[in-house]
Formats: C-alpha cells, sequence, structure tokens
C-alpha cells in the first residue's frame, strides 16, 4: 500500500453505497458524511482502497483482484485472521476492522487501519537530503524490522493452529512449481532445469517463525522523518515457516547498482535501493544473520527460489492480462521480467 492515492481505476470500482450500508451497520456513530473511496495506485495484485467519511473516519479497504486467481490465492478472511494475531505483537502491522464475505459487494473484503507515513520506492520525498548515512539508516531499520518480526513468539498466537511448519520448504517448492506450470505461457529456457534443482536441493529448514513472504521496501511505510518503520503491508502470504525463505524473498526485491537494467526496471522505475549507502545484498545477509544469529550457509538456495517465486507471481500476473481477466496495460511486458527472472534463478543456482 503506498501513500499515494488516485481516483478509482475503470472497471475497478467498488459498490459505494452497499459498502457505505454495511460500515454504518458496524460501526457505531459514524460521521454523517457521506463515504468516499479513492484507490491506492501501487500494488499489482489485491485491489487497496481508501475511505473516509468527512473528516473524522478513515480506513483501508483491501479485496483480491479481479476475475479468476489461482486456488488458495488471495484468502481475505485468513488475511484478517493473521492481521488480528500479529498486530498485538507487531504493531506496523494494520489493525484489522472488519472482514466482510461476498454477499456485501460480490468479493470478499477486510476493512483496516489506515496508517500515515513515508512509502519509498523509486525516489525520495521532495525535501528530503538524501545521504549516504540516511540510506544506510533505512537499510538498518529494514534488516531490524524483518529480524524483530522473525522474533516473535508464534505459539503464543493462534497462528500455531492455522499454519502447518513442518514440510514448510517442500511443500512451496513443489506448489510454486505447480502455480506456474498452471499459468504458463511462454516457452523459456532453463525453467526445466531449475524446477529439478529446486527440488533435489532442498535444505534442512531452520527453526519456523512468523514470515511476511513479501518484505520488501515499497511495503513498508516510514516515519516522516524516516527515522523508523511504522507500517508494513500485504499480509497475504504471511505464514509460520523458514524464516530464510522470507530473507530470500526480501533479498529478491532488494536491487543493487549493479544488478542488470531489466532486473532493476522489470516492475517500473529504478528503486531506490540502488543509490550509494544503502546496503547491497550481501552486507544486507550479513547484518541480518549478525542480528539474528541464524546461519546464512544455504542462502543461495532460498535466493534461487525466491527468484523463481517472484518469476511465477509475475507470471500468475501476465497470464491474467493475457486472458483479458484485467486491462491494466503495466502487465503487457511482464512476461519478458518473467523470462529474466528464471535466467536470474537458474544463473544463481549454477553458483
Amino acid at each position: 500500500m503506498s501513500s499515494q492515492t488516485i481516483p478509482v481505476r475503470k472497471g475497478e470500482e467498488l459498490d459505494l453505497p452497499a459498502i457505505e450500508a454495511y460500515l454504518r451497520s458496524q460501526f457505531k456513530n459514524l460521521p454523517d458524511q457521506a463515504l468516499t473511496i479513492k484507490q491506492f495506485s501501487a500494488g499489482r495484485s489485491n485491489l487497496t482502497y481508501q475511505l473516509n467519511m468527512g473528516d473524522g473516519w478513515e480506513a483501508v479497504l483491501r479485496r483480491p483482484p479481479l476475475g479468476p486467481v489461482a486456488p488458495k490465492a488471495h484468502d481475505m478472511e485468513r488475511e484478517f485472521k493473521i492481521l488480528q494475531e500479529i498486530h498485538p505483537y507487531f504493531p506496523q502491522a494494520p489493525e484489522p476492522y472488519l472482514f466482510a464475505d461476498e454477499r456485501v459487494i460480490g468479493s470478499p473484503f477486510i476493512i483496516m487501519e489506515r496508517k500515515h507515513g513515508v512509502v519509498l520506492d523509486t525516489k525520495f520525498p521532495e525535501g528530503v537530503e538524501v545521504t549516504d548515512q540516511l540510506c544506510k539508516d533505512i537499510s538498518e531499520i529494514m534488516v531490524d524490522s524483518l529480524v524483530s518480526l522473525h522474533s516473535i513468539d508464534f505459539t503464543k498466537t493462534k497462528l500455531k493452529e492455522m499454519t502447518k511448519p513442518d514440510g514448510f520448504m517442500e511443500r512451496q517448492v513443489h506448489g510454486w512449481i505447480k502455480r506456474y506450470e498452471r499459468s504458463q505461457t511462454d516457452d523459456i529456457s532453463g525453467i526445466s532445469s531449475l524446477k529439478n534443482w529446486l527440488v533435489n536441493h532442498l535444505p534442512k529448514s531452520q527453526k519456523p517463525t512468523i514470515i511476511h513472504y513479501d518484505y520488501k521496501l515499497n511495503n513498508a511505510m516510514f516515519h516522516d522523518d524516516l527515522s523508523g518503520m511504522n507500517g508494513l503491508f500485504d499480509w497475504e502470504m504471511t505464514t509460520v515457516g523458514d524464516p530464510l525463505a522470507d530473507l530470500g524473498v526480501a533479498m529478491s526485491y532488494w536491487i543493487e547498482a549493479d544488478d542488470s537494467d531489466l532486473l532493476k526496471r522489470g516492475l517500473g522505475e529504478e528503486p531506490i535501493t540502488t543509490l550509494p549507502g544503502f546496503m547491497t545484498r550481501d552486507e544486507f545477509l550479513e547484518a541480518y544473520a549478525r542480528k539474528s544469529g541464524r546461519d546464512l550457509s544455504e542462502i543461495n538456495f532460498y535466493m534461487t527460489f525466491a527468484y523463481f517465486k517472484l518469476a511465477v507471481i509475475c507470471q500468475q500476473i501476465y497470464y491474467r492480462w493475457k486472458k483479458g481477466q484485467t486491462q491494466d496495460d503495466r502487465f503487457a511486458e511482464l512476461n519478458h521480467f518473467v523470462d529474466n527472472l528464471i535466467q536470474y534463478a537458474v544463473y544463481n543456482a549454477e553458483k
């Protein structure tokens, strides 16, 4: 979720009267002003909207993307329950207010806390003096927040009943291979050998923790002075599993200055992590290992898998665009990025 809102995109409108009536039936003392809705411009998966009733009430609505979705993906009720369990221990997670099933607007949705701050992605806000130290500090905040999330004792939450950490990585590898095969559109060289490599090189998993599993800079929100993280969004993939899988995913999004142009710009403009002062992936991994005490000797597997997983996510989005299930032109060239990620994963496997 980004702090930037836009008018609701054509084809992604919500049933405003139905939502307002539902909110008034669930919340007491809402303002008399009519509900207004804007859309958050960021994000390529679930659709996220800003809700306001005058200046006195605000919230965020999150719903699945339009059209058919992959099995078990975009489970709003599960995400709602996860946020209920995590928010008390990790306040950067938005507080969830309501879960509604498809009877209200035709699809399930979550109503949750609206957080305010700065989302960093491809540029700093105007007026910020960008220094090497600032970029280093932001990197440290990202490391510290991930270590903090992984330190939560999940056995004190209902996540221990909601998740199955045993056999996590094996299920992940086979599951994401199946997702790729279901959404495949193009023939990509190296994909067969990559799938075999992943199946045959499964490491022994580390002690399970809560994992966000989509941990990246533009899913975080920072205080206005950039001194700390006050929000972390997009918890749909969250579960209990191998923390190094979470770290690998984080590194698949963490772009550095000497990466290829396609890796830098595959999802849009080049991210700010390529600027001087930001940690390299190796420096991020070293800081995480030092602060968490975890053994990263098998991290190459997790990073290889993470690039493959990201390729599959992009492939699923491209598949929806190719089949006409979404009209968003941002997705028209994603097949090239998928190919690049597969090649990057193949290269990583051969290190």
